[in-house]
């Protein structure tokens, strides 16, 4: 298994108007849309635990993000063992308890709780309802137990990001966790300003977004000197809930493929019917090119490069370009084009490795291992293909899914 190492993201590019607002409509609104009167916050040094057994990954991963949370946020928050008390404690739960309680989730946060046993205790109790949340004391993160070691990651990082911070998601995002649409996998710039922001000490628990607003220019200036004389893009509008639905079908995997490629073309309608150039129309693209690949080839190339266009004009969005990018490689490689596909897969790996997403980088490098056995580099393609294997094997957990993607990809090698 291949790891990575510390962090280097970027920071964020866009203004500080702009980040002032995407605080706000992330600080004081639930998921759901409802609104908050105000915001809550840890007030006094953080503590963060694992409950019971967990991998190793887990472990180092946990410990790899508070070192970043600490020197990158601003956040005095620190690890103690098992056996104290913690603001925070994260638990791993068996998978056929954890899908009975929440079937579609992949991880979640609840406030007022420690354990899986208090969670399901107190559930339906005021104790862990965001809305009728005062101050932040105490949180519980929940993980499957049967993940692999990315998507544990991936959930540390989002859900101690909300255990700490903002509670809403928002589509509109392209350079930030906060975000549905699961590009990002571990904390950007963006997030790591925002949470840096969130705990300012012109803000308390028991803010307004009114106070927020008046007090956000001045904090964030501070912060993010560079964002003062960042240019400006127009005003991003609203999210219409047709389309946020429309997305959410597309991934639910309770929906027939017929469906959910339905909804993928109801959303990239959308989309163009509002104008819109960002990473919600490039975001609906890409899903739609995934779901029509195995029916209509022609249809999903279009989308996919029409999607690489949006995602290539503006720089926050480099990752979503790169993932891109691999769907595109696997399309060169089934066509045969060997050294396109190689071509693409190297313009990728930057900002994958950046990123650390294992997944796309796996994949990316299991498409040029298979062009480069077409061009009968054998030797460079084997290199290759057991550097695509120790990515897989924290990407995917176990050696059989690791082989298994292996051999998905191999498939498309024209023989």
């Amino acid at each position: 298994m291949k790891r990575f190492g510390p962090a280097h993201v970027s920071p964020p590019t866009r203004s500080n108007s702009e980040i002032a607002q995407d605080f706000l409509d992330l600080s004081f609104r639930l998921e759901n849309g409802q609104p908050l009167p105000f915001m809550t916050r840890f007030e006094v040094p953080i503590s963060v635990r694992i409950n019971g057994t967990a991998p190793a990954t887990l472990s180092s991963d946990l410990d790899a993000l508070l070192v970043r949370l600490r020197n990158e946020a601003g956040i005095d928050i620190r690890r103690v063992p098992a056996a104290k008390t913690a603001n925070i404690s994260i638990n791993t739960v068996p998978v056929r308890q954890f899908k009975h309680m929440r079937p579609t989730a992949a991880c979640f946060v609840v406030p007022g709780v420690s354990s899986w046993g208090d969670f399901r205790r107190l559930r339906r109790s005021s104790v862990t309802n965001w809305k009728t949340l005062r101050k932040r004391t105490r949180m519980a993160i929940f993980i499957p137990d049967n993940v692999s070691p990315q998507e544990m990651r991936d959930c540390l990082h989002e859900e101690l990001a909300q255990a700490l911070g903002p509670l809403n998601d928002l589509f509109r995002l392209p350079d930030s966790i906060f975000n549905d649409d699961n590009y990002h996998s571990i904390l950007t710039g963006f997030d790591m300003l925002v949470l840096r922001a969130y705990y300012a000490p012109e803000l308390h628990k028991g803010t307004t977004r009114q106070q927020a607003a008046a007090a956000l220019p001045r904090i964030l200036a501070r912060l993010n000197p560079a964002g003062e004389f960042a240019t400006g893009h127009a005003p991003v509008s609203a999210t219409p809930k047709s389309w946020e639905n429309a997305i959410r079908q597309t991934i639910n995997p309770a929906k027939s493929h017929s469906a959910r490629r339905a909804a993928a073309m109801r959303a990239v309608t959308i989309a163009r019917n509002h104008g819109w150039a960002d990473v919600r129309t490039g975001f609906s693209l890409h899903k739609l090119g995934r779901l029509t690949l195995a029916q209509d080839a022609g249809l999903a190339r279009c989308a996919f490069r029409e999607a690489l266009t949006i995602f290539r004009g503006r720089p926050e969005m480099r990752l979503q370009a790169a993932q891109i990018t691999m769907q595109l490689a696997a399309i060169s490689l089934s066509d045969g084009d060997a050294q396109i596909a190689i071509n693409q897969a190297n313009s990728s790996l930057p900002a994958l490795l950046q990123a650390q997403d294992a997944v796309t980088l796996s994949m990316v490098l299991m498409i040029k291992a298979e062009a480069l056995d077409l061009q009968n580099h054998t030797t460079e393609a084997r290199e290759v293909r057991l550097d695509s294997l120790g990515w897989a094997r924290y990407a995917f957990g176990s050696k059989k899914a690791a082989l298994d993607r292996l051999a998905g990809i191999s498939a498309l090698t024209p023989k």
